[in-house]
């Protein structure tokens, strides 16, 4: 029975890309021969009667996986401070004793007190989420720390090759790497009667126009600025419709233009219902911090053509390839992105073929059963 550690920023009921890819993981575990261990920092959180509060520093369960939560008492540069989390680390890596090690990365400090554990024995996994390219201070702070731990790392996990050639840091230990493309949940994406209705809704409210839809928060990395901008080089044929946190603060950059309409936070029903209206999706990120684009996976798993920027580095093109699941504009190039949506609302053959090599893609790379064997088969090779 191998013993398995994951150190993750958060968990559910907190919801992001690394903490979904860390739950991901323990479900491709629990039927095995392995016992399980979680722990990350607390976050103020909510689903249903589940409640997490950053202050406490407690140990629960997630899907009958043991999770340590530490405590926080603030943020700074994206970063949680935790006064319990070097203490709870070492309790748990004494107690359970952990024959493998899953670090998330990034989390600089994590890592700062992962790199004073006594490990021997101890392998370590370095989950390679994505450079540090915002904060310019902490990539320059934590440069030495990045070269111990891929130097302490037995294997590296990045989530597309693309990311392993355009990063500075993985592409100098590419013998130490191993892909495994993040998955997306086939399950939570399971079309209801209720998302039908909400997809005929969006249909009947968007008339005969192309709709155009793009799924995100509203972070500068993301890019939904760009597919504002780009809707005022759209005519009335065009409906573009943006979900997702903090889309309401665009507000003033889509004022007058009638085609955008901003949803906010939506039901999953209704996200369902907006993928399955959609005739093309766009996905408007601009930066590595955009390092795979689960969002952009699960508009292509319902047969959209998607409409990307080039990102150097980026594993958004890897996700999506230009020319076959669909189009590519020079990076931060509004009016390219809005010829590129345009050449598809006006070519319904080329819509028709890019969606299913979009689907296809999808099914082959990116779902939960490839995910698991590729986990599974990392872990036993260790």
């Amino acid at each position: 029975m191998k013993r398995i550690l994951q150190i993750s920023n958060y968990m559910y009921p907190h919801r992001g890309g690394i903490e979904q890819v860390a739950r991901d993981i323990a479900a491709s575990l629990a039927d095995g021969p392995y016992e399980q261990r979680i722990i990350c920092f607390n976050e103020d959180a909510r689903d249903g009667d589940t409640v997490c509060l950053r202050g406490e520093t407690v140990t629960d369960t997630v899907d009958g996986v043991p999770v340590t939560r530490c405590g926080c008492i603030a943020k700074k540069f994206s970063q949680s401070i935790s006064l319990t989390f070097g203490r709870e680390l070492r309790k748990v890596i004494k107690e359970f004793s952990p024959e493998i090690i899953i670090f998330h990365y990034p989390n600089p400090l994590m890592a700062h007190s992962l790199l004073r554990m006594p490990l021997k024995g101890v392998k370590l996994v370095l989950y390679w989420h994505l450079d540090i390219v915002k904060q310019k201070l902490l990539r320059h702070l934590f440069a030495g720390q990045n070269r111990r731990l891929l130097e302490r790392a037995d294997l590296v996990i990045a989530t597309s090759p693309i990311y392993v050639e355009g990063s500075p840091w993985l592409s100098g230990v590419r013998e130490k790497c191993r892909v495994i493309p993040n998955c997306i949940s086939e399950d939570r994406l399971r079309v209801t009667p209720e998302a039908r209705a909400q997809a005929e809704r969006f249909r009947r409210e968007a008339g005969d126009r192309t709709i155009c839809v793009a799924v995100g928060r509203n972070v500068p990395y993301k890019g939904l600025a760009h597919l504002v901008r780009a809707s005022r080089q759209l005519d009335d044929r065009f409906a573009v419709l943006i979900a997702g946190k903090g889309t309401e603060e665009l507000q003033a950059e889509a004022a007058g233009d009638g085609k955008v309409r901003l949803l906010g936070m939506v039901s999953d029903d209704a996200l369902i219902g907006l993928l399955l209206a959609a005739d093309i999706f766009c996905f408007p990120s601009v930066t590595k911090n955009e390092a795979f684009g689960i969002a952009l996976a699960e508009g292509m798993y319902y047969g959209k053509p998607a409409v990307t920027f080039t990102i150097p580095g980026s594993g958004v093109n890897y996700v999506s390839i230009d020319g076959e699941t669909g189009l590519e504009a020079p990076n931060g190039d509004d009016a390219a992105f809005a010829m590129a949506i345009r050449q598809l609302a006006e070519d319904p053959a080329l819509r028709t073929r890019m969606g299913g090599n979009a689907r296809a893609r999808v099914e082959k790379l990116f779902t939960y059963p490839q995910f698991k064997q590729k986990i599974l088969e990392t872990v036993d090779g260790l």
